[in-house]
């Protein structure tokens, strides 16, 4: 069978970047990616250079198209079920009964949204509802936000969102961890806070208009941002072949994205949770650099 010099398991911002870098080394690669992308519901994505606003769907189409102009470059839409290092190679396998062997392994796998069970939400994340306020805040900069989050981090998310919107309200639904000074300073700057149970969020099609309580009040918001999004890694196989997470229940990395497995590298959300468009590709970069290194310094063995 042949063998890969690289297998990257996911098609986003991190994998392709790698694989575009990994390509230009003359490096053999083959690309497993499910096509299901963490933002797909998304309209648009910010903060990338010369691609400010551009939806993530074309954003993936391009990224794709520049990598298939290196012929050593291959990318499959399949999903990667297991992965187990054996004979000092990667055997991955997949969901549709195909086989790679690779020398490395880049898992850019990213993570899979858990969202709050709150009626409402679910259809309108990407459109009125979103996580990340360096995404969408601009657009929404001076109107009537809601911050939507229960633990520790919620006081810090609530300072940050208090920066696009001084019109801010925080929704705890139901117990949360903040502090009685923090509820005082949030009091301070006129910032509302409900700590009653969410009933739904209301509006037509996918847009808000109000947040509506199971007490019975209404209260007229336009977009809510949430503190907590529940990511999870979307697959397993980082854990399987044992690489160890820290006391955050992040995956324990070295540098450029290495772990305690050899030639095993996991970079992008897969890592961080949240790296952004232009983090993930910067460590796509800097992982395919790596490897490449680490593949000429073989050749020269």
């Amino acid at each position: 069978m042949n063998v890969w010099d690289v297998a990257i398991i996911g098609g986003g911002p991190a994998g392709l970047s790698a694989a575009l870098v990994l390509g230009r080394a003359l490096r053999s690669v083959i690309v497993i990616d499910e096509d299901k992308p963490r933002h797909a519901a998304a309209r648009s994505s910010h903060g990338y250079l010369t691609r400010d606003g551009i939806s993530p769907t074309e954003f993936r189409e391009l990224g794709r198209k520049d990598v298939r102009a290196y012929e050593l470059v291959r990318i499959e839409h399949d999903t990667a079920e297991e992965a187990v290092k054996r004979d000092e190679h990667f055997h991955i396998q997949t969901a549709t009964g195909k086989s790679y062997i690779s020398k490395y392994l880049i898992v850019a796998t990213g993570v899979r949204d858990e969202l709050p069970p709150i009626p409402g939400i679910q259809e309108r994340y990407g459109v009125s509802v979103f996580p990340c306020p360096y995404c969408d805040g601009w657009e929404h900069r001076g109107e009537p936000l809601a911050v939507i989050g229960s633990g520790a981090q919620l006081f810090g998310y609530a300072q940050l969102i208090f920066n696009w919107s001084r019109d801010l309200a925080v929704f705890t639904d139901g117990a949360s961890m903040l502090t009685l000074d923090q509820k005082h300073a949030l009091q301070d700057r006129g910032i509302a806070l409900y700590e009653q149970p969410i009933k739904s969020l209301a509006g037509a099609g996918g847009g808000l208009e109000k947040i509506v309580l199971e007490d019975g009040q209404e209260i007229k918001r336009r977009i809510a941002f949430l503190a907590d999004t529940g990511a999870r890694e979307t697959t397993g196989i980082a854990d399987n072949l044992g690489v160890k997470r820290g006391e955050d229940g992040q995956y324990e990395t070295m540098e450029h994205g290495s772990t305690q497995i050899d030639g095993l590298y996991i970079i992008g959300d897969a890592k961080h949770y949240f790296t952004g468009l232009i983090g993930a590709a910067s460590e796509g970069y800097e992982a395919g650099v790596a490897v490449n290194r680490k593949l000429v310094e073989e050749d020269w063995v």
